[in-house]
């Protein structure tokens, strides 16, 4: 028996535009568009539709919106009996995978993913953190390079994303004095356009900050076994998620491992759902063995296999 995986996407998925053509096409998005602008006070839907772009790719509309149009997507699967026998996210996209799961409600979490990008925005200064893009390295090298490259300051991988790419975030200066080294050791390094080096040390600000926010919400436990991207670990209990979600704020998102705990469970299938393909490009590098899809439109619902 096969099984499959909901995969729910995070950072640097969104673009104007997305999810307008479902919410015209399907009353279940539609719904989950009118929720999320009367849980947030102002129109997601509209940014999600229409922009700008400017508003659109700061960090706390960002969040919202990418966790908006994905659990949008998931909700018009749902209601043509398409389940998941597991679900993930990749950082941001761990919340929408929560909602899929029924612990959290989206009321709820778009509430919290807003505050969350607040909080990471306001942690470091801007200008003062940055993330680079590592490829072809393998984590040993790359946490060697950040050991070297730190200096007493903040470098270390943030996302463990397949074997072939992993990302790492700190201090400016830091991340820069890091370029070279990989260079000198035959990977490629690149500076990514973020607004704040997620993922590292210098998120703690913001996760004392939304550890706070967690606390007052109440986590029932999953419909479907969540990957968590703190440890690849597979869990239910909704005490054990809120710790993983305060938890992840600071810690690497370990993607990889998380994609290899779901093939070793049996999932053969992966389906991204939400905006764009980042997630199903990571999957194929890390188990080409796995077959993947992405849904984020009508065009992209009416090309998943029905078996």
């Amino acid at each position: 028996m096969t099984k499959t995986a909901f995969l729910f996407p995070g950072q640097a998925s969104q673009y104007v535009g997305m999810g307008k053509a479902l919410a015209e096409t399907f009353p279940e998005a539609r719904a989950v568009f009118e929720e999320a602008d009367d849980s947030l006070g102002f129109s997601i839907s509209g940014l999600c539709f229409a922009g700008p772009e400017a508003d659109l790719t700061l960090t706390a509309n960002t969040q919202p919106a990418i966790l908006t149009v994905s659990v949008a997507v998931y909700r018009v699967l749902a209601a043509q009996g398409l389940k998941p026998d597991f679900v993930a996210g990749h950082s941001l996209g761990e919340y929408s995978a929560l909602v899929a799961a029924g612990v959290l409600s989206l009321q709820e979490a778009v509430v919290a993913v807003r505050r969350r990008g607040t909080y990471m925005q306001e942690a470091v200064p801007p200008g003062q953190g940055a993330m680079a893009a590592v490829l072809k390295a393998d984590l040993e090298t790359v946490t060697a390079v950040c050991a070297e490259a730190a200096q007493g300051q903040v470098c270390s991988p943030a996302n463990l994303n397949s074997p072939g790419q992993i990302v790492i975030a700190g201090q400016a200066e830091a991340v820069n004095r890091a370029l070279p080294l990989f260079k000198a050791r035959g990977a490629r390094a690149m500076l990514l356009p973020v607004s704040a080096p997620f993922h590292c040390e210098l998120m703690k600000p913001a996760e004392v900050r939304l550890a706070a926010d967690l606390q007052n919400l109440t986590f029932h436990d999953a419909v479907f076994p969540v990957v968590a991207n703190v440890n690849a670990q597979i869990v239910r209990t909704g005490a054990h998620i809120r710790e993983n979600l305060i938890a992840q704020v600071c810690s690497p998102v370990r993607w990889t491992d998380s994609i290899r705990a779901l093939a070793q469970a049996g999932v053969t299938t992966c389906i991204e759902v939400g905006p764009k393909t980042v997630l199903c490009g990571l999957v194929r590098q890390i188990d080409a063995q796995l077959k993947t899809y992405n849904v984020e439109s009508p065009e992209t619902l009416a090309a998943l296999p029905q078996d």
